[in-house]
């Protein structure tokens, strides 16, 4: 959530900065500004709304070599101009990502100043402001700020009267991008890969200083760090839309590329998996935490680890598992799930699971994040950028992992044979072949996407699937979903059911079919319009007015082909309804505040 991008250098900054802060949109924001320096004098224009209405009031082309931008998510006080940044206070301007904990406190001692915004970040500015002028020292300002800021802070920091950007971070991410042309500062690598692949990431309470032609960078005890230079190893394109309307449809089709990557290493052979995965059957229980789709492949993986691996697991959400109490075995593991690894609450349960000397395993998309950098052990999955909010191969890629992890522990304990590896082998094809259902699910979204109530009935495995795809159809097309424990519904919820009230079942397990299928025959009686996303036929075909079937693989790898179909249903309902697919409404990417 929210976006920095800033430029110092040999080029014009406004067009770079502009063209990174459009590179960041996934992450979610309500408005957008930017700072240069023209003539002397630092020039702010910002505005509430999508870049473009930035856009039409700033001038791309005036000669301005220094800059920094930003798109806010807004926390602290309503998404207006006067909230939006950069924040100029006195000398300095600044543009933050994070949130200030004790932003209150330090307008007590900030007692001189006048707010004209709501926000924790201008009391930033205004504090960085009161220790300049003590000091008069940008460098020993920045190694103070972690005495007087509780909270998280990403900042890129202009000064009057300094042909420098200055940079710091705690807790919220930021890098620095080097190239021939200047030097750049970023929340997210995309915002730079147009310019350069080549940047440093910064860690907690490092701070930085760009020139046009240098960077130095100290660490949190304000040596300078000799630290090794990053390069970008996917393509640019990945991060590209690439002809297609959306991203979300463009990385739904990447999913059987970034599926392949993610398992390749481990598939080769057993013994392949094994070195990968090795040590994991020593754990007696394992908690799986995540937020949003990471919790919900937690209940995925809850489920095929218990099963084949034999193994005591509970999977929580992050926010939730971070104020509770556990109880721990003594070889005890905590699977940690975030495609950024900079999720706010994951991170914080990490960091608690640390102190308690709990052993941990991260599963993340992004290598050097956070959390990777803060697990005992990580495992990267390979989806490559994801531009969109919603979630999908980073979601896919992650499942897998969770389904090696099953499959290892099963062989161990043998619950399960060495070739079961070769069914991922085929994965790719699968997953492509499913791809190929769009114009039926266009058609099943034609039928779906006025109704006012959608629902999602599954048991076990088939039920954690069920709320990753009401999630998905929640997120992008707006309209109201829930997913059921299919022997739930008749609880209470099937009140809800009316004529043509769209449910959609999916039916998989063979162990508990025919008690899901009895659970369709009510809501038919209902008059529901039944969808059933199923791996064999089904001889009652009053029982549905849709089937989509998949075919008939190992429980451990056909939750991809059920995810498949229900994103691409989730995505079409949202195209007929207009909505912003790939940035829905008060949605960021990666949530990186409480």
């Amino acid at each position: 959530m929210c976006g920095i991008v800033g430029y110092i250098g040999k080029d014009k900054c406004i067009p770079k900065i502009i063209k990174g802060l459009e590179s960041l949109e996934y992450r979610g924001y309500d408005s957008a500004g930017i700072a240069y320096k023209l003539n002397n004098d630092i020039e702010i224009v910002k505005e509430e709304g999508k870049i473009v209405n930035l856009k039409e009031l700033i001038n791309k082309d005036l000669d301005s070599y220094m800059g920094i931008g930003h798109t806010r998510w807004a926390t602290h006080g309503m998404p207006c101009t006067v909230n939006s940044h950069p924040h100029k206070v006195g000398k300095i301007t600044l543009v933050h990502n994070g949130i200030i904990e004790n932003y209150e406190k330090l307008k007590k001692y900030l007692k001189e100043y006048k707010w004209q915004s709501e926000t924790d970040s201008e009391v930033v500015a205004a504090l960085i402001d009161k220790l300049y002028q003590e000091d008069n020292d940008m460098l020993k300002v920045l190694a103070k700020l972690k005495d007087y800021l509780k909270g998280s802070y990403a900042l890129g920091v202009l000064v009057d009267g300094l042909d420098m950007i200055y940079a710091i971070r705690k807790d919220s991410p930021l890098i620095i991008g080097i190239s021939e042309d200047g030097n750049y500062i970023a929340s997210d690598v995309p915002a730079i890969l147009e310019y350069t692949k080549m940047y440093y990431l910064l860690l907690n309470d490092e701070y930085a200083v760009l020139s046009k032609n240098d960077v130095t960078i100290y660490d949190k005890d304000g040596k300078i760090s000799t630290k090794s230079l990053e390069v970008f190893e996917g393509s640019i394109d990945a991060a590209m839309k690439n002809g297609y309307d959306h991203y979300m449809l463009k990385e739904i089709e990447e999913q059987p590329k970034a599926v392949m990557e993610t398992i390749n290493e481990y598939i080769n052979s057993y013994e392949a998996l094994e070195e990968k995965l090795k040590g994991l059957e020593k754990y007696e229980a394992i908690d799986i935490v995540g937020c949003g789709s990471a919790y919900h492949v937690g209940l995925v993986g809850k489920y095929l680890i218990t099963k084949y691996g034999k193994v005591e697991v509970r999977t929580d959400i992050a926010s939730e598992y971070r104020y509770t109490e556990h109880i721990y075995r003594k070889k005890h593991l905590i699977i940690l799930i975030s495609q950024s690894g900079e999720t706010a609450d994951t991170l914080a349960v990490l960091r608690k699971a640390k102190e308690m000397g709990t052993q941990t395993l991260a599963i993340v998309n992004v290598v050097g994040s956070s959390i990777a950098r803060e697990a005992d052990k990580v495992l990267y999955i390979k989806a490559g950028p994801e531009i969109a909010v919603a979630t999908t191969k980073a979601y896919l890629c992650q499942m897998m992992i969770l389904s090696l992890i099953a499959l290892y522990l099963g062989i161990k304990n043998k619950s399960l044979s060495k070739d079961v590896l070769k069914e991922y082998k085929e994965l790719d094809k699968l997953i492509s072949d499913e791809l190929e259902n769009k114009e039926k699910l266009e058609k099943i979204a034609q039928l779906i996407y006025q109704k006012k109530d959608i629902f999602y009935l599954g048991r076990k495995l088939d039920y954690a699937l069920c709320l990753e795809a009401s999630l998905k159809l929640k997120e992008v097309s707006y309209l109201h979903s829930e997913a059921y424990a299919a022997g739930e519904l008749k609880h209470g919820t099937i009140s809800l059911i009316e004529d043509k009230t769209p449910v959609i079942s999916i039916v998989t397990d063979d162990d508990i079919r025919t008690k899901t299928l009895s659970n369709i025959k009510e809501v038919k009686a209902r008059k529901a319009l039944s969808i059933i996303i199923s791996n064999r036929e089904i001889d009652d075909k009053s029982l549905y007015d849709e089937l989509i079937l998949i075919p008939k693989v190992h429980e451990l790898i056909s939750g991809a082909l059920v995810m498949v179909n229900c994103q691409l249903i989730a995505y079409y309902v949202a195209k007929l309804n207009g909505c912003d697919i790939d940035k829905p409404r008060n949605l960021a990417k990666s949530v990186t505040v409480e």
